[in-house]
């Protein structure tokens, strides 16, 4: 058995913000390509699966054809396999640990199939914060704008992480004292059947059109479960979304040389990807975390497939946000809930504003969203 080498890690610096401070506002060239730049048939459907998603609309094409796109369309989360930057590819810092932890999504019109998908992207902010997690803490914003291929926008989002210092996350930070000080749990098959429950009678709407007439202030959303939490379940999602540094052999060497505070070494000293927090508990520990976790940009597409399984295929996802609050490690639950706020027209358009949290088995707090979504109208 290899002995245990705890890593340090770099921190941040006053030197490192200033040249961060200077890249807001201007355009990134040149950058990490991303894993998809089309929206074919495969793509769609391996994202979709990739969190948990079978409506038809993203993935039977007979299904589709029958709808108003006449064909399969994206799932508003897709765009997220079309962009690294979006899903938390950062610059600058290097060596200090990136956690994606929010999105504020615009959609402006659907990303059909064979769609081609073109991004512009710039840093647009950067907040210090005092966190528990970690002391203090970066939050990197950026703003990318997609792009079809006639030139339409069909999207935009701000996206940000928390820059965060691994040694004092793990050292020092308080957030998941207690998480780690508890005993790995058990789920009796009760509790499992229990959760399992939610699966079965999972409905999408589909095509029975929901009219924003039907819908009224208050009225809850039906609960969605996501989970139990596996690694299996995280790799899953970085198969159809494609991960940030997730690389093979050479491939794998030219990112950490190109990059040099990319590579960390592993129990092998083998430079190895900061990504690994997802399926190696031992790293994941390392850097403050209660365990290997889900992805940021995973949970926010868990926020829109509870709302467009809701809204139905005659409805359209104008705009999501999501805030996570928390990590979720391997064996926790989630219960995404959401209710209607405020029903109102806007430009012609009948729209519904929703509130969404999502808790685990603990009845902690994971993730705050909220959602605007344009119904059908009777009249």
């Amino acid at each position: 058995m290899l002995d245990k080498i705890e890593t340090r890690f770099p921190k941040i610096t006053e030197e490192g913000l200033d040249d961060l401070r200077k890249r807001i506002g201007v355009s990134i060239g040149v950058t990490a390509e991303p894993w998809c730049y089309e929206a074919t048939r495969d793509n769609i459907r391996h994202y979709a699966h990739g969190i948990g998603d079978d409506n038809p609309l993203w993935c039977d094409p007979d299904y589709a054809a029958k709808s108003a796109y006449g064909g399969i369309v994206a799932l508003p989360s897709f765009l997220f396999s079309t962009s690294r930057i979006v899903s938390g590819y950062v610059g600058g810092l290097p060596g200090v640990h990136a956690m994606w932890s929010g999105a504020d999504w615009t959609w402006h019109k659907a990303v059909r199939r064979n769609d081609v998908i073109s991004t512009e992207a710039k840093l647009k902010d950067l907040v210090e914060h005092q966190t528990r997690f970690a002391g203090r803490a970066i939050q990197q914003t950026y703003h990318v704008d997609f792009f079809n291929q006639q030139g339409d926008l069909v999207a935009e989002a701000d996206s940000w992480c928390f820059r965060t210092e691994r040694d004092h996350a793990r050292d020092q930070g308080t957030k998941y004292k207690e998480v780690k000080a508890r005993a790995p749990r058990r789920y009796s098959d009760e509790e499992l059947a229990a959760a399992y429950k939610h699966y079965a009678e999972e409905r999408i709407q589909g095509s029975r059109p929901r009219y924003w007439q039907d819908v009224t202030e208050g009225e809850a959303l039906p609960v969605m479960l996501k989970g139990p939490m596996t690694v299996t379940g995280f790799i899953a999602y970085a198969q159809g979304w494609g991960g940030l540094y997730i690389r093979a052999n050479k491939l794998a060497w030219k990112l950490a040389d190109a990059h040099r505070g990319l590579g960390i070494p592993n129990r092998f000293n083998i430079p190895d990807c900061p990504e690994r927090v997802h399926w190696e508990e031992e790293f994941a520990l390392e850097v403050g975390a209660p365990g290997a976790y889900d992805y940021g940009p995973e949970r926010c597409s868990w926020l829109t497939h509870h709302l467009t399984n809701w809204m139905g295929d005659d409805g359209f996802l104008r705009r999501a946000t999501c805030k996570i609050r928390r990590h979720n490690p391997e064996g926790d639950i989630l219960f995404i809930k959401g209710k209607v706020k405020r029903k109102f027209v806007e430009n012609g358009r009948h729209l519904v504003e929703i509130e969404q949290e999502a808790r685990n088995q603990d009845d902690e707090l994971s993730v705050l969203g909220t959602g605007i979504v344009e119904l059908p109208s009777r009249s």
